[in-house]
């Protein structure tokens, strides 16, 4: 998660720079389409990578008595590569359709000896590029709502065993590494809520052309 977070911003930088300072190394074949490739994959893998270890820590922490729940705890060990692998498999498949995308549009768009090629390219990206831009918003919008049903249902079951020890009149170590608990995953949601919002505005922005609205939402990420 660590590294995708990393390799995603990196990308991130390198489109605004080259797209800003340096436009015309864009118009160089392939650099374009693995740029973007890449930014998509390493930024899908990202955020299910996020959703599918919140999930993961919902289920080996919370205690619920439902069934499903309980059988998910006990399967959740091995579950948990499958996902991973699973994550990495569908980001793989979102970048290469992005770098196919990119790589038809420009093929049937664009003339290299033309100053205004890159603003062409972009032209031809968006009419090719709109299936695929609700595809990547309707993944993104499912790993955010997973992320918010495991916090929502782990910082309940939190709560619930904090009220609990209160009753019992439990230890106050534990009643503040239980709060400790509770303000990491608290924090964590509202900083995931914050990214996937101005990824969401990146993505509407982008269509309109207006780079300092996608500057600002990158800087913010």
């Amino acid at each position: 998660l660590g590294c995708s977070r990393f390799w995603y911003l990196c990308f991130s930088w390198m489109d605004v720079f080259l797209s800003i300072i340096f436009s015309y190394c864009l118009l160089v074949h392939p650099i374009f389409q693995l740029l973007q490739g890449s930014y998509s994959f390493f930024n899908c893998s990202n955020l299910w990578g996020s959703a599918c270890l919140c999930s993961f820590y919902c289920i080996k922490i919370a205690n619920f008595r439902n069934r499903f729940f309980i059988y998910l705890k006990i399967k959740i060990d091995r579950m948990v590569p499958w996902l991973l692998l699973g994550s990495v498999v569908l980001s793989l498949i979102i970048g290469i359709l992005v770098y196919n995308t990119i790589d038809k549009a420009v093929g049937k768009n664009l003339n290299f000896t033309c100053r205004e090629s890159l603003q062409k390219a972009t032209i031809g990206i968006e009419e090719h590029f709109f299936p695929l831009y609700f595809f990547t918003g309707f993944l993104y919008t499912t790993s955010f709502i997973a992320v918010i049903f495991s916090a929502v249902f782990l910082l309940f079951s939190l709560w619930r065993h904090k009220h609990k020890m209160q009753t019992n009149s439990t230890s106050s170590l534990s009643m503040e590494a239980h709060i400790r608990a509770m303000k990491s995953i608290l924090s964590f949601f509202i900083m995931y809520s914050i990214n996937f919002m101005f990824l969401i505005l990146t993505l509407i922005y982008s269509l309109k052309h207006q780079n300092h609205v996608i500057f600002l939402g990158y800087t913010i990420q």
